[in-house]
């Protein structure tokens, strides 16, 4: 089958305005249990968006760990090329897809790091291979084989044989506090519906978009 012929159509529920609450935190929390209900793997992936010092676009996948009323947060190594484009340019954008629910929510606002305090505390609840990881990797830099990698990670783990493994100095959290949030949700013959919230003085502005 070629790509232009790869087709679905969506049968999504309506996404009407009369049925949508005043804050849009609500209805994504909402539609985040749907998807962990529907079996969607890690429902809390997520597509982050930046720019370069060029003005060039940017994306990857990451998992999101909380939402509420500050914001969007992740983690990640700092040192990062994507730690290094949210220092220069703060503003970013995520995207989640629900494929099972025919769903997608976007997000766009300005990122500023977590406390140092948080990002230990949630640090300390990871797999500790995972903060192992997070020791051996010098996440987007260029490595000269896989045998560099494997030999930096077995220092790592001669390093901390014995005892807890603290927080790197370079890897922390991010959190995303949203002025434009949009549910989309598809519809038969790509009539889909779209609401978008918009961040205003003293609430949040519901409005429709065309699909």
């Amino acid at each position: 089958m070629t790509q232009q012929r790869m087709r679905r159509d969506y049968t999504g529920l309506p996404l009407v305005e009369s049925r949508a609450p005043k804050d849009p935190l609500d209805l994504f929390h909402r539609w985040l249990a749907a998807a962990f209900r529907a079996g969607v793997t890690e429902p809390n992936a997520m597509t982050l968006a930046t720019v370069d010092g060029r003005g060039r676009p940017r994306a990857r996948m990451l998992l999101m760990k909380a939402a509420d009323e500050r914001g969007f947060t992740f983690y990640t190594n700092q040192a990062s090329a994507k730690g290094h484009e949210l220092a220069a340019h703060p503003d970013a954008a995520m995207v989640f897809w629900w494929p099972r629910l025919h769903r997608s929510v976007r997000i766009e606002g300005r990122v500023r790091p977590v406390s140092a305090r948080e990002a230990d505390a949630y640090f300390a609840t990871r797999p500790r291979g995972a903060q192992l990881g997070a020791w051996t990797s010098p996440q987007s830099r260029v490595l000269p084989s896989r045998f560099a990698l494997d030999r930096s990670h077995a220092r790592t783990l001669a390093r901390f044989a014995h005892g807890p493994v603290p927080r790197p100095p370079h890897w922390g959290g991010y959190r995303l506090r949203a002025r434009v949030i949009e549910f989309w949700q598809g519809r038969p013959d790509r009539l889909h519906d779209r609401l978008r919230y918009l961040r205003r003085p003293g609430g949040w502005k519901l409005e429709r978009l065309a699909p």
